[in-house]
């Protein structure tokens, strides 16, 4: 079943956040317009590779202070509190991020990931303020970084159903 696609003026809220035990955990972007929440599925690799795009992509932006943009009223108004979802809206296949330089704006795009060749990957556009962009990245090293430890010698992530050990050790 085809998804409708995403396409939306300005984020009101965004945010990240992951459902489920160490080791088990899925990965969420979540973003409101309204009274509409997008809860979309993503990898552990994406969401850190995407902080780490959009990290450089704010540090060569034009200043907030440029004449040209207009700055947010309120920073912390965009960012949202994570919601765990029932289920995910659908999940990312691509992401791609641009700039909108009249209304100062990152743009992240994600694509579905389909598995029915013959099905159009639903599309979602969410204009993003740096704020929301920050906090963000912020939240996504944190998440990251709280995964399973890594095992002292072959760096495998340990299981925790295995009390820390890894087969290495043998």
């Amino acid at each position: 079943m085809e998804r409708p696609d995403i396409d939306w003026d300005d984020t009101d809220g965004f945010t990240n956040g992951t459902v489920g035990p160490t080791g088990r955990r899925v990965f969420f972007i979540q973003a409101r317009r309204g009274d509409a929440i997008v809860s979309l599925k993503l990898e552990k690799q994406q969401m850190a590779g995407l902080a780490e795009f959009l990290e450089r992509m704010l540090a060569d932006l034009p200043p907030a202070s440029h004449p040209s943009l207009q700055p947010d009223d309120d920073p912390v108004a965009g960012v949202l509190v994570f919601e765990a979802p029932e289920e995910a809206d659908w999940v990312i296949g691509s992401l791609g991020v641009t700039y909108q330089q009249s209304t100062d704006r990152l743009v992240l795009i994600a694509e579905e990931l389909i598995r029915d060749e013959d099905l159009k990957p639903a599309q979602a556009r969410f204009p993003l303020q740096r704020a929301q962009v920050v906090s963000f990245i912020e939240s996504a090293r944190i998440l990251v970084a709280a995964g399973r430890p890594p095992c002292s010698w072959c760096g495998a992530p340990l299981e925790p159903e295995a009390g820390g050990w890894c087969p290495c050790a043998n």
